[in-house]
């Protein structure tokens, strides 16, 4: 089996690769100036101010410190005159820490704002993508995608905004300075050994970039199976595979921790290279100076001076190593959450979608063909027709079509050939909100949030009063079991409604749909983890609602539908027979062999409970079929 490509893979560091860098921190400037929030501009004007104030305050620090030097080198007949300098310093290194304080908490406001807003532009773009991205996708990771995603936007801003640029004009006004005051060898100087530890570091971190990506795999890796193990939990408990699923999860950590080892090894190569070069600069700098000293040009505040500004300009610059790799790091993870985006969806509403307007809710399969792929035709020319009011129950050996359909009148997918329709409108030529908020649905296979039992009820019409909630609650037969609970409608359900039983967890999204009031309903096996005693409530509350709206139903069991106004029997992707439940026995085709099948099943678990219950083993033996 071919493998999937994964949306956690990092794309290779190639020119492609520094373009897409350019194209992701182009889409990102957009948030550092947005059109529509003024205050927000005047924030990154005001911050900018700050960031050149806090420079200049970098920049004449190591000046008050020289002239204080200078004054106390030599006997001073004014006191005032070292002790003005040193408040002076003082005053240069507090206003540093304080122009930056201040920046950064102008700035923190855009930083938020822009994780905010792309943060919520990408999660509604992976709402509005097809059922098929996500059923290609694996959720842990897609979610550690966005995370990092939106992290990386922090960090960008941060870093390169605050870190990165303003380095590059200090460095500047450090070298223009030291030219003016002394001559250009000390700039030179100074320039060369920047020179060289930017190059060392930035060969060096592009190199250990390989190691950080396979690193990053390997834990979006582990994070993946620990979630899809933990999202599985039970049925890791029905086969007894806590182990194994160990060993799965072991392994990935095996391979983040020798990933980790070995980028852990280039670091500490990274910061030997670092240190060496910036010794070396000092060294020649020092000797300089001194030099200086010696034949009467410099003096000792003058030593300190060229001292001071190297180790001021290498102070940020010992962490350059990690900006650039982080930097780095988050425009690969910003160009990933980016594709996510990018990413078309596969069901769109069309340039000119109208709402859709219900007058009755006759629906209309019309020529339907649909294929999850070229090789895997599911639907073969359907034709279906539910009239406004009536309920059609859709019948059938497994892997007939019949899901396929409920999915296709949801327009998870498009049809690929023929057309479906509600009241004469084509599916394709309306908007997915409007059609969605007229169809109710109760699916086979119930997932509830991790909130209330309330609030997963009310999911159907978030905006319904508690009362509404109870109602539909009662019309589903779960009101008294949840009066009987401790916190009632607060009870927690669990992951995915794991707390809940089979059954409790169908009545509730039966109730979620009583809820939403649509004019159409689709049962996707509605009552099939139901007992029979509730079962039959629950037809009985699904006929009352069903009244008077269009309602299709997806059965299995075929006594759930013999009172439909019609029922139809689909076999191999097409429509084999249709009629009343009394039309197909009298026909005596598919729909009466799997009839006879399941009531010859019915009798034959009647027959197993009576023999279970006699106490007669003898009897009870011979009352079972041979």
């Amino acid at each position: 089996m071919a493998l999937k490509k994964r949306v956690t893979e990092m794309p290779p560091t190639t020119p492609e690769g520094i373009t897409g860098s350019w194209r992701v921190i182009g889409r990102l400037m957009p948030h550092l100036w947005p059109r529509d929030e003024p205050v927000l501009r005047a924030r990154m004007v005001v911050a900018m101010g700050l960031l050149l104030l806090a420079k200049l305050a970098t920049l004449a620090a190591p000046l008050f410190y020289k002239d204080a030097v200078d004054a106390l080198s030599v006997p001073a007949t004014i006191t005032a005159v070292p002790l003005m300098m040193i408040l002076a310093y003082g005053g240069a290194r507090v206003g540093v820490v304080l122009f930056n304080e201040l920046r950064d908490l102008l700035f923190a406001r855009v930083v938020e704002r822009a994780m905010h807003v792309v943060g919520l532009r990408v999660f509604r773009h992976l709402h509005a993508l097809s059922l098929r991205f996500h059923l290609d996708r694996q959720t842990g990771g897609l979610s550690r995608v966005i995370e990092r995603g939106t992290r990386g936007i922090e960090i960008v801003l941060r870093l390169f905004a605050f870190r990165a640029g303003p380095s590059v004009i200090e460095l500047a006004m450090v070298c223009g300075t030291l030219w003016w005051l002394f001559d250009w060898t000390f700039a030179a100087a100074i320039v060369v050994t920047i020179a060289a530890y930017v190059a060392w570091t930035l060969v060096v971190t592009d190199w250990r970039v390989g190691f950080r990506r396979t690193m990053n795999r390997h834990d979006a890796e582990a994070n993946t199976r620990a979630i899809d193990s933990l999202l599985n939990y039970e049925t890791v408990k029905y086969f007894g595979n806590e182990e194994h699923e160990a060993r799965r999860f072991d392994q990935a950590l095996t391979a983040y921790e020798n990933a980790a080892v070995t980028s852990h090894a280039s670091l500490s190569l990274l910061n030997v290279g670092q240190g060496v070069i910036i010794s070396a600069g000092l060294v020649g700098i020092m000797a300089m100076a001194g030099h200086g000293i010696v034949q009467g040009r410099m003096t000792p505040g003058d030593f300190v001076l060229v001292n001071t500004y190297l180790l001021q300009l290498y102070m940020p610059l010992n962490f350059l190593g990690m900006v650039y790799r982080e930097i780095k790091q988050a425009l690969v993870d910003m160009e990933l959450m980016f594709s996510l985006s990018d990413q078309p969806p596969e069901v769109a509403d069309a340039p000119d979608a109208t709402d859709l307007r219900v007058t009755g809710g006759a629906l209309r399969f019309e020529d339907v063909g649909f294929g999850y792929g070229p090789d895997r035709a599911v639907l073969r020319g359907v034709d279906i027709t539910v009239p406004a009011g009536q309920t059609v129950a859709l019948v059938g050996p497994s892997g007939a079509g019949k899901s396929t359909i409920g999915r296709l009148l949801f327009r998870f997918y498009d049809v690929t050939g023929g057309r479906v329709l509600i009241d004469g409108q084509d599916l394709r030529s309306v908007t997915q909100a409007s059609l969605r908020r007229a169809i109710g649905v109760v699916p086979q296979d119930t997932v509830l949030f991790n909130d209330t039992v309330g609030y997963n009820i009310a999911y159907g019409r978030p905006v319904a009063t508690q009362a509404e909630i109870e109602q539909a609650a009662r019309m589903a037969a779960l009101h008294d079991f949840v009066a009987g609970l401790p916190d009632g409608y607060e009870t927690r359900v669990g992951e995915r409604g794991l707390k809940l039983s089979g059954g409790e967890k169908q009545r509730v999204s039966i109730a979620r749909a009583i809820l939403k009031d649509p004019p159409i309903l689709l049962f996707d096996e509605a009552t099939s983890q139901l007992d029979s005693h509730t079962e039959r409530e629950i037809q009985a509350a699904l006929r009352r609602v069903s009244a008077g709206r269009t309602t299709l139903v997806i059965a299995h069991r075929l006594s759930t539908v013999v009172d439909a106004d019609q029922i139809v029997v689909l076999d191999g992707g097409r429509v084999a027979e249709s009629g009343t439940h009394q039309d197909l026995l009298a026909q005596g085709g598919r729909y009466a062999a799997l009839w006879a099948k399941q009531q010859e099943a019915r009798d034959l678990e009647a027959r197993l409970q009576q023999a279970a219950q006699d106490p007669d083993v003898d009897r009870a033996a011979a009352a079972l079929p041979a």
